[in-house]
């Protein structure tokens, strides 16, 4: 539930930032601005000249991410999981479907890399598991 809740909010706020951003980026608050730009790559345009390839290993991460997902123990862990999950799975289907084919990045702070939704759901799921590992928390069920 919560991985499809990432990657519905990711979906809307992508479509927002294409149609609102389109003739120039807006001031939030402080460093924080909304400025639209397209990542064919990974995190932090990592590997921006090969996008199928591209495309293609985030698929199979994708995948191995569903599988051990689905065996998550409860608490911490799943929502980890379903954090990673959604913003790999809204990060492929921006990838795949929409136009152009690359992701959709739209969230400005200061000096850091333009970053969305999914990114940050990745980022707090990678968290979440690896607080959870160090509370010796089991991360699957056996």
């Amino acid at each position: 539930v919560l991985a499809l809740g990432v990657a519905v909010l990711d979906s809307l706020t992508k479509l927002w930032a294409r149609h609102e951003l389109a003739n120039g980026p807006r001031h939030v608050l402080g460093p924080v601005w909304f400025r639209l730009t397209y990542n064919t790559g990974i995190s932090f345009s990592i590997n921006r000249t090969g996008p199928i390839w591209t495309t293609l290993i985030a698929l199979v991460i994708v995948l191995v991410v569903a599988i051990v997902a689905v065996q998550a123990a409860p608490g911490l862990a799943t929502v980890g999981f379903g954090l990673l999950l959604g913003g790999g799975v809204a990060n492929e289907v921006n990838r795949l479907v929409v136009v152009p084919h690359q992701v959709t990045d739209f969230i400005s702070v200061g000096w850091f890399p333009v970053f969305n939704v999914a990114d940050a759901a990745v980022t707090l799921g990678f968290c979440a598991l690896i607080v959870a590992m160090l509370r010796g928390s089991t991360l699957v069920e056996k």
